[in-house]
């Protein structure tokens, strides 16, 4: 059975919905079995309101900008169907629940919460396990796992979404690329168009195994606890010691 995950971001018109702030900006990409599949949910929205200078700053969005978009309650159906059912992986997660929950208010009872229809994981709660005392923002994550986020000069809900999936997998013990050319990988032909056999020198050194120490060890069975925190399960590496 596939595991469906949503990685999420928004945009705001300010910091809190209970002063009437509304969500200008949807953007979501999904994940099936820690794999990108392609697909994704993007929206602007008219959010009937001014919007905050300081949040204009954060992410460049404005109000002449959107005055031709749609509203939430006009992409509430498109948008529940693309996300119930997975796990929304959110960084700082409250705060977008909180905005995706007060637009589902507005719009009446009959749609419930969002907690109703997916699970929740706060990568910034994730974070914070990880690296206590350390800088958690999606900036610092991604200079900490090497992610490439050079095309993110202000704060975007869709890019933000695509550099979290990335961030998320190597929190996770996930790998996007191997590191290996399409020329590594090709088998060797000789000059008859054979395939080679490469034999190794019989006289080699042998290969120096140098084994971890305790403070490796417990770095090892702490980044296994935070998997498992993450999936929900036990990770395979300790069902295979078993």
């Amino acid at each position: 059975m596939s595991e469906r995950q949503i990685v999420l971001d928004t945009e705001t018109t300010g910091l809190d919905p209970k002063d009437g702030h509304r969500i200008i900006e949807i953007g979501a990409v999904e994940l099936v079995n820690r794999r990108l599949t392609g697909r994704r949910f993007h929206q602007y929205l008219q959010p009937d309101r001014e919007i905050d200078e300081g949040a204009v700053q954060v992410h460049g969005i404005t109000s002449e900008f959107l005055a031709d978009k749609p509203r939430f309650e006009d992409i509430v159906d498109d948008f529940l169907a693309f996300v119930t059912g997975a796990e929304l992986v959110i960084h700082n997660a409250p705060f977008d629940v909180g905005f995706i929950n007060h637009e589902l208010a507005l719009l009446g009872a009959q749609y419930g919460r969002i907690e109703n229809r997916c699970e929740i994981l706060d990568t910034l709660a994730l974070a914070r396990r990880l690296h206590p005392g350390q800088k958690n923002n999606l900036d610092a994550l991604c200079k900490r796992y090497e992610v490439d986020n050079s095309n993110r000069e202000l704060h975007g809900a869709l890019l933000d979404a695509e550099i979290l999936a990335e961030v998320y997998l190597a929190m996770t013990g996930g790998q996007g690329d191997l590191g290996l050319a399409a020329e590594d990988l090709a088998p060797v032909r000789g000059m008859d168009g054979q395939l080679e056999i490469r034999r190794l020198d019989g006289e080699r050194p042998r290969l120096r195994v140098i084994r971890a120490d305790e403070t490796e060890r417990a770095a090892h069975e702490a980044r296994l606890d935070a998997i498992e925190a993450a999936a929900g399960r036990s990770s395979l590496w300790r069902t295979l010691e078993e």
